[in-house]
């Protein structure tokens, strides 16, 4: 479900409206989970502050904690974990030909981490290798990473990390082929914002009802032909 939203202004970008949104939501207790661009110092203390724990990707935007944290993981592997301790946990998965195998790799040791004082809460760095096969196909590999303030559970960074990625999914590509967000056009004032406020609305009505087991767009075709059926939508 969307549970809110905040306007990017047009000379600033998301990592000044993350930080605004936050403080709208009572996230005491939740997982939040974000991509690169919200690995900010701020924004992790503005989780901290609000008792919630987070899990942010880890990329160059942040200078020599992407290095640390790469360069660490490189020595562990090529060491086999010999010196330090972690936790790890692999899955497989398999469809249309293409079969995905998951391994993440998740540490405490973080003492000697560079700048490890700005980062509010910060108790884990984590890895997650991932192997791709397709029929027919050389396998590719891709390392990503993250930093955390939850415990070295592996399994548990795991679905939470993959759980992160099934928004683009269950919502992103929802909204566009459903709603085709995308191809809309309204570009002046407040039009853009109100538009996609009324896109969510409608999005969660309609992933509340169960009565018809059909996609989001023909839900909406539905409420559109019968008064009937928009009016239990719109009663939740």
């Amino acid at each position: 479900m969307v549970l809110g939203q905040v306007r990017v202004d047009e000379k600033s970008n998301e990592i000044t409206a993350i930080p605004e949104l936050l403080r709208m939501l009572e996230i005491s207790g939740c997982i939040v989970t974000i991509d690169a661009m919200g690995c900010q110092t701020e924004i992790a203390a503005e989780i901290s502050r609000k008792q919630a724990d987070y899990v942010l990707a880890a990329k160059g935007n942040q200078g020599n904690l992407f290095e640390d944290v790469v360069g660490y993981f490189d020595w562990a592997l090529k060491d086999k974990f010999k010196e330090t301790s972690y936790t790890t946990d692999e899955t497989i998965d398999g469809d249309h030909g293409r079969i995905e195998v998951r391994r993440c790799y998740a540490s405490e040791d973080i003492s000697w981490l560079r700048r490890k004082g700005e980062w509010k809460g910060i108790r884990t760095i984590v890895m997650i290798e991932s192997q791709r096969s397709l029929a027919g196909q050389a396998p590719s590999q891709e390392r990503r990473y993250y930093i955390s303030s939850l415990e070295a559970d592996a399994q548990r960074l795991n679905r939470v990390i993959r759980s992160h990625w099934s928004i683009e999914n269950s919502l992103h590509w929802v909204l566009d082929v459903g709603f085709r967000e995308d191809d809309r056009r309204i570009r002046k004032d407040h039009g853009p914002e109100n538009m996609t406020t009324l896109r969510h609305i409608a999005l969660n009505l309609l992933k509340q009802d169960r009565s018809i087991k059909v996609g989001i767009k023909s839900k909406r075709k539905n409420a559109g032909w019968n008064e009937r059926y928009l009016l239990k939508v719109l009663n939740g």
